[in-house]
This record gives C-alpha cells, sequence and structure tokens, in this order.
C-alpha cells in the first residue's frame, strides 16, 4: 500500500507521536509549562480536563509501540484502514480543540460569570468532552493490541466524559447557545492558524518528528474536514487495498485547497461547520439540522442566534442555501465522495469498468417508475430491489441515475407491493455509504416512518431495518429519534413478527446510543416491551432485550421506568439461570440501578443476590467478574452501615 494510514511501520508511529506530543502539550497546562498553570474562572474545568487527557497518554504509548509490529504483520482491510484513519482524524481535531481552550479557559476572569465570553467557554469545555467521547469510541482496540488495563483506562475516560457532556448540558441549557455564533477568544483563533503556516510542499506523508508532524497534522485535519460531509467535501474514499485518493493530489493542489476559506453564510452558526442540510427556523435563521434538531431536544424553545422564541419547532429546509453551497463546491472542486467518475467505475482489484451501457440501462429503469401504469412501476421497482441487493456498483449506479428521490415518492403509495419495493430497495441502497446522506437529503425519515407504522409486515420489518442503516452516522440519530421514530419502532417490537421484533430491536439500540433518544423510548414504552421478551421464552430475545436495557439504564428517566416494572427479580433470576452473556448484562444493569441508589441496593440485597454475583465474580466472563465485584463491594458497604 502506498500513502495509506497503515501503508508502513512508520505510518502508525508518526500520527502516534503527533497525538502524543499533543497530549503533553496539554498536560503541560497542570505544571505551567506553556500554558501558565490552571487558573481562573475555570481552574476546575481545566484540570479536570487535563487530567483525562494524561490518562489517554498510555493508550498512546501503546498505540506508538504496537501499531508498527501489527502493520507489518497484517496488513488492515480497507475497511479497517479507514476506520483507523477516522479515529485518528476525530481525536486530534478533539484534542487540538482541547489545547485552543485551554489557552483561554486557563487564566480567564470575569466579573460576571453570566456574561457572553463565560457562557461559551462553558459551551467548548462541552464540545470538547463530546469530541473526545466519539473519538474514543472509534478506537480499534483489537488491531493495535492495546492491553486489557489501558482499555479500562480508556473506558474511565469515556465515563468521565459522558458525565461532563450531561453535567455542562444543565449548566448551560438554553442560555449558552446565544453566543455559539461568535468566536471563542481571540486567542483560540490564533492557537486555530499555527498549523495552517507549517505545510511544506513536500509530498512525503510521513517522516521524522518536526516537518513531519505538521504535515501529519495538515493531512489529517484534510481527511477530517472531507469527512464532515458527505455531499460536498473532497473524497478521501479508501479502495480495498487502503490506497486513499487524497494522498494523490499534487500538493501545489493541496496546498491550494487549505488555504480555500468557507463563506460565513454556509457555515452553521452553531457547529461553525459547511453546512450539508440547512434548515430554516421559525425566526428566519438557518441552522444544520442535526445541530438545531439537538438544541430543540434539549427543551430549548428559542433561537440560538437571536434569542427569540420559536413559534413553531418546524424546520424548513433551505433549499436555496443548499444550491449555493453546493454550486461552490462545485466551483472549487469540493465534492462528495462518490465511486462514480468520468462513465468509469473503480473495481475491487483499483482498475476501471465502463458502466455507460449499463447506466443507460438503469436510466432507463429509473424513468419506469414514474410510469402512470401501475404494472409496469411495480415490475420496474422489483427489478432495482433486485438489482440493489447484488452489488455495490449497482447501489452506486442507482443513486447516480437519481432513483433515490423516487423510491423515497413511492413510499406513500396506496399499492402494498410498490411500498414493500421501494422501501426494500431503499434499504438496499443505504448500505453504501455515501447513499446515506443521499436518503437523508431525499426527506426519506417521514415516509419511512409512515411505512413502519401502517405498512404491510415485511415493509414494516424493512422499514426498520432501514431506519437502523441509516442510524449508523450519528447525525441520524438525532434526526431519525425526532422523526416519531421510535414509538412507531417500539410497537413493532412489541406485536411484529419474530424477524420485525429483532429489527426493531437492532434500530432501537442504536438510536439509543444517543442520549436524547432514549427519553423518548422511555416514554414509547421501551421497558414494558424488554421485560415482556425477557419473560417470554417464546420470543428468544433475552440477548437483545437485556442489551438493551444495559444502554437505557444509565438514564436517569429509565432507571425510575425500570425499578418501577419490576424487573430487578427478574435480572437476579438470570443471575442464577441465564447464559453467560446474560449473566453478564444483567449484572451490568444491576449495578447501573444501584449506583448511588440505596434503595434499589438494598432491594437487591433483600433479593438474595449476594451468592450468584460471588459465583460470578469468580467464573464469569472478564466484564461479569469487574460488574459483580464491583456490585458485590456496594453491599458490603450496604451491610456495614
Amino acid at each position: 500500500m502506498t500513502g495509506g494510514v497503515a501503508s508502513a511501520a512508520g505510518g502508525h508511529r508518526a500520527p502516534a507521536a503527533l497525538l502524543l506530543d499533543l497530549a503533553h502539550d496539554i498536560v503541560g497546562f497542570s505544571s505551567g509549562n506553556g500554558g501558565g498553570g490552571c487558573r481562573g474562572d475555570f481552574k476546575k474545568d481545566c484540570s479536570d480536563l487535563v487530567r483525562k487527557v494524561a490518562l489517554l497518554t498510555h493508550l498512546m504509548e501503546e498505540i506508538r509501540d504496537n501499531g508498527a509490529v501489527n502493520a507489518s504483520t497484517s496488513c488492515p482491510s480497507s475497511s479497517a484502514s479507514s476506520s483507523t484513519s477516522d479515529w485518528w482524524c476525530d481525536l486530534l481535531v478533539a484534542l487540538q480543540a482541547a489545547k485552543r481552550l485551554l489557552l483561554t479557559a486557563v487564566s480567564f476572569h470575569s466579573i460576571d460569570s453570566s456574561d457572553g465570553p463565560a457562557k461559551r467557554i462553558s459551551f467548548q469545555f462541552q464540545c470538547v468532552a463530546w469530541k473526545l467521547e466519539k473519538a474514543l469510541g472509534k478506537i480499534p482496540y483489537d488491531y493495535f493490541d492495546i492491553s486489557e488495563e489501558v482499555q479500562e483506562q480508556v473506558a474511565l475516560v469515556r465515563a468521565q466524559l459522558r458525565r461532563a457532556i450531561e453535567r455542562y448540558g444543565s449548566l448551560n441549557s438554553r442560555k449558552v447557545f446565544n453566543s455559539l455564533f461568535q468566536p471563542l477568544e481571540k486567542e483560540a483563533c490564533n492557537a486555530n492558524h499555527e498549523v495552517s503556516s507549517k505545510l511544506d510542499d513536500s509530498p512525503e506523508i510521513f517522516g521524522p518528528r518536526g516537518d513531519g508532524s505538521d504535515k501529519e497534522i495538515k493531512r489529517l485535519e484534510r481527511v477530517k474536514r472531507s469527512s464532515m460531509s458527505s455531499e460536498v467535501c473532497p473524497s478521501n474514499e479508501i479502495d480495498a487495498k487502503g490506497q486513499e485518493n487524497l494522498v494523490t493530489k499534487d500538493p501545489e493542489e493541496i496546498k491550494k485547497s487549505d488555504a480555500l476559506l468557507v463563506p460565513n453564510d454556509f457555515l452553521c452558526p452553531i457547529s461553525l461547520e459547511l453546512m450539508r442540510d440547512p434548515v430554516i427556523v421559525a425566526t428566519g435563521q438557518t441552522y444544520e439540522r442535526s445541530y438545531i434538531q439537538r438544541w430543540i431536544d434539549g427543551g430549548n424553545l428559542t433561537c440560538p442566534k437571536t434569542q427569540q422564541k420559536l413559534d413553531n419547532l418546524t424546520l424548513t429546509p433551505n433549499h436555496v442555501l443548499r444550491s449555493l453551497i453546493s454550486q461552490w463546491c462545485a466551483k472549487h472542486n469540493i465534492e462528495r465522495p462518490r465511486g462514480l467518475a468520468n462513465g468509469r467505475i473503480k473495481k475491487s482489484d483499483g482498475s476501471f469498468r465502463d458502466i455507460n451501457s449499463d447506466m443507460a440501462a438503469i436510466q432507463a429503469l429509473v424513468r419506469k417508475l414514474s410510469s402512470r401504469c401501475s404494472e409496469e412501476c411495480r415490475a420496474a421497482v422489483a427489478e432495482i430491489r433486485s438489482l440493489s441487493k447484488r452489488s455495490t456498483d449497482n447501489r452506486i449506479l442507482f443513486a447516480e441515475a437519481g432513483a433515490i428521490p423516487v423510491l423515497v415518492n413511492l413510499l406513500t403509495t396506496e399499492d402494498i407491493t410498490i411500498q414493500e419495493h421501494a422501501v426494500t430497495s431503499i434499504l438496499n441502497l443505504s448500505i453504501f455509504e455515501n447513499n446515506k446522506s443521499l436518503i437523508m437529503l431525499a426527506g426519506a425519515i417521514p415516509s419511512i416512518v409512515q411505512v413502519l407504522r401502517a405498512g404491510s409486515m415485511e415493509a414494516r420489518e424493512n422499514a426498520a431495518a432501514t431506519l437502523f442503516s441509516l442510524s449508523l452516522a450519528d447525525e441520524n440519530k438525532i434526526i431519525i429519534g425526532a422523526s416519531g421514530a421510535i414509538s412507531a419502532l417500539v410497537d413493532l417490537l412489541q406485536n411484529g413478527s419474530l424477524r420485525g421484533k429483532k429489527d426493531a430491536a437492532t434500530a432501537l439500540f442504536n438510536l439509543c446510543i444517543y442520549h436524547g433518544n432514549r427519553g423518548r423510548a422511555v416514554r414509547a414504552g421501551i421497558i414494558k416491551a424488554l421485560l415482556r421478551m425477557l419473560t417470554d421464552p417464546r420470543t428468544c430475545m433475552v440477548d437483545e432485550a437485556l442489551t438493551i436495557l444495559s444502554i437505557l439504564a444509565s438514564n436517569l428517566e429509565a432507571k425510575i421506568a425500570i425499578v418501577k416494572a419490576s424487573t430487578i427479580p427478574v435480572l437476579i433470576d438470570l443471575l442464577r439461570t441465564g447464559l453467560p452473556r446474560n449473566k453478564e448484562n444483567a449484572t451490568a444493569i444491576l449495578l447501573s440501578l444501584c449506583k448511588r441508589d440505596s434503595e434499589n441496593l438494598a432491594c437487591v440485597s433483600r433479593l438474595g443476590a449476594a451468592i450468584p454475583l460471588t459465583e460470578l465474580a469468580q467464573s464469569g466472563t472478564e466484564r461479569a467478574k469487574r460488574k459483580a465485584t464491583s456490585l458485590l463491594e456496594h453491599l458490603h458497604k450496604l451491610n456495614q452501615h
């Protein structure tokens, strides 16, 4: 391989050393090296952030030491290479954001703690925590052979970051967003440009410390920007050999691209990133859909930028601005990643295949979708369903031919067969990553939810599977959660076929990874449905129920509902009779329910959980041993009082 992140032994060592140096710079703030020590109004926040980053240095050291060995012994697949690149980029951006924030916050003093700069800094701590937690969730532990001890450290840091996100969220509440569209501080802006001046014209991607690190920062930043929006940013798609298109560009071309400034009107006032799905709120302001939806999910009824009350919560697509952004991207050769170029499509061996004849046939098929003849439309959509299932090439070609918007329109047809074929075709097309954003931009979610509610059982099953596929993108979790999909999925979980229940469970688990969706799931009655799955052996879905409960149990609203539904006795019974994985998840759920809750802990003690927990602490899986031991310690402390 040439130029990929894992292309050579030094390929992992250079960025690992780069990230490690950046982490050491951040840790230096606590002792005064470069940052003057932690003081000022945000002293505790700065110290907490520095401490978390310090724990991550062990991770980076192991990657530096182990990465070269793995690179020389087992080259990753293209998907692994892409995943590795993603988390490098995300972690780099998060650490850079942390350093810039510390430069501003480490000695910040304010007469009025409620003033604009203080609120902006407070919100930036929440943003940095969110970025770090997200990046750490993508780490390929197995590939880098990360030790279990270090993995536990990372898990601890992620848990701390999640608590910090919630804490900052409650502190900031509705007031913080009124200043998000303003720059953080002059110092932060200057720090943001430090790296920009260091780009070297050398085409070498990896090199020794010094200039090589600066080039690596630039490379990772470019990859990060290109992954920000699958519709409008430069392609960095990695082929089956793991070779990145990006590294084949001429250095002058890269340098020119880096100097490009995005017009302010194209940036979301909340995220300050190029918008790919701009929407207008009631005040006339435009935001990126996923960010404004997150704001509304927090219970906020005002416009973040103007602070005016929103007369309604309708989000209207800004088609004019989206068109302008697309035109600007085209003018500057910035476009979404795509597998099709100049009538040719890249094959798995890296060569290209001419698809002009195939494209003509596919375009003809797509045109038939709009036929007034039901039989012709039905035959065409059935053929698209079949072809889109067969290969990635077909999924790319159908998207290029404009099939997605037409298929979305067919979701509302009264013809049951056409509807089934249409939703299944969209499911098949969504498997190709770049098509996910096209499906979202076509406004498919409301129609998919309608199929999920009122379609045939086959259509409902495939609608649930489609929502799962689309929700693999984090920003889509927010949009899907706000669409009413969760209540429809819970209904399918309760009343669907076995396959439908499994599809619904998978989609619900993935959606509930986003904290804002957990309360929605509880209010939709998911706890009752999960308890039925735990107690009815005919469902054969104990694993799925426990997995969803394990992610819900950290949510206060869910925790109350779980206890109220008398789930604790069922979980304790599973400790005695369940399979090893069931016991592991049941223990994890009980531990979450009992933390900082003496009443639940006393209930667990009364029901005789100590005996099965003791057995589990000795002979369970590694995770079960840790959870059981921790819960036994809590029980021991309770009995001492």
